[in-house]
């Protein structure tokens, strides 16, 4: 009797282990369909993760949205979040979801915090002010400095009483949202400030230059003088000629910054005669700060000059300049170019 009884119980023990091996199995093959059945998206979606959100909240949050079929309650979806590893923890920022996808790639990338990547370019040439209005309109940047002066957004980056303009690198940025414009431009600044030690370093021999900053100066006269890539090098070199012998620049593009917002666009003989310390109709040698943000092409012909001996150059109406190197050859062009 004693031995029907542990037979019974034995049958009893087995019949559970047997079911809970089952049940193990099936609730293993479910969530394996689960993780591997792809999100119901109809096109791609992007997910902003707030800091701390775990992964029951968002499963809870995708099946309202529609895009989890196999919708279960929070009990089960805190059971799959320990199927999926516990509490491995979302890493806040800005997911991509692409159609056909699946749960578990989704949820791996955000564990490694693989986000989306915005960009943004400085274009050369670029004055200050349009940085900041540009900048200004990307919403992934944290907008920080909204309202505040040129001076206030130095002193934040670290670069105080620096006047800004020319002093970031134009190139384009990858950035992930969340970063602040303050932060973004600190590190356009440091590239600029890099990319300028290394050309200045590697610069030609025997230029009327006496410092890196001059230099930056010289770049950004280079860059809004410049209609074809190819002829930098020797713009550069009509602006160096004329600093070695003491002439005027007498270049528009620092008559319009020194202008500033009063320039409608119609630059006129009285704005050439009127001095201010950006006039390099009236006053001689570099004017006192860059008058855009150069590029690395401008920077490098700035230090490397080459052209013929040219004092002189007229824009021939294409993008590109007639080149001279005496007053006649160059009044010449002019009325050939300019007064016809």
């Amino acid at each position: 009797m004693s031995m029907n009884r542990f037979l019974t119980q034995g049958h009893v023990l087995a019949v559970f282990l047997l079911m809970t091996v089952i049940a193990g199995a099936a609730l293993w093959l479910d969530h394996q369909r689960f993780v591997k059945e792809p999100l119901n998206l109809a096109r791609e979606e992007i997910v902003l993760l707030e800091a701390g959100l775990n992964q029951t909240s968002l499963l809870l949050h995708w099946q309202e949205q529609g895009w989890l079929r196999r919708g279960r309650d929070r009990l089960w979806l805190r059971l799959r979040q320990k199927l999926l590893g516990g509490t491995s923890h979302l890493q806040k920022g800005e997911y991509l979801l692409r159609p056909g996808e699946t749960l578990l790639t989704v949820l791996g990338r955000m564990q490694r915090g693989d986000v989306v990547i915005h960009e943004f370019t400085i274009v050369e040439g670029w004055t200050f002010r349009q940085l900041r209005a540009a900048l200004a309109r990307q919403a992934a940047l944290d907008q920080r400095s909204e309202g505040w002066s040129d001076n206030e957004i130095m002193s934040a980056i670290g670069r105080r009483d620096v006047h800004p303009e020319g002093r970031f690198l134009p190139e384009t940025y990858a950035f992930a949202r969340g970063m602040s414009d303050l932060d973004f431009l600190a590190r356009a600044a440091r590239a600029m400030d890099e990319t300028l030690a290394q050309t200045w370093s590697g610069r030609a021999d025997n230029l009327p230059l006496n410092s890196p900053d001059e230099a930056l100066i010289l770049a950004s006269i280079i860059e809004k003088e410049t209609g074809l890539a190819q002829e930098r090098s020797r713009i550069a070199s009509v602006f160096i000629e004329r600093l070695r012998r003491g002439m005027r620049l007498q270049t528009d593009p620092t008559v319009i910054y020194g202008l500033g917002e009063a320039f409608d666009g119609n630059l006129r003989l009285r704005d050439l005669r009127t001095d201010n310390p950006y006039n390099t109709y009236r006053r001689t040698g570099l004017p006192p700060t860059p008058i855009a943000m150069p590029g690395r092409d401008a920077l490098h012909a700035a230090v490397h000059p080459e052209g013929e001996g040219e004092l002189y150059f007229v824009a021939r109406g294409d993008g590109s300049h007639q080149f001279s190197r005496n007053l006649k050859e160059h009044e010449e062009a002019v009325r050939r170019y300019q007064l016809r």
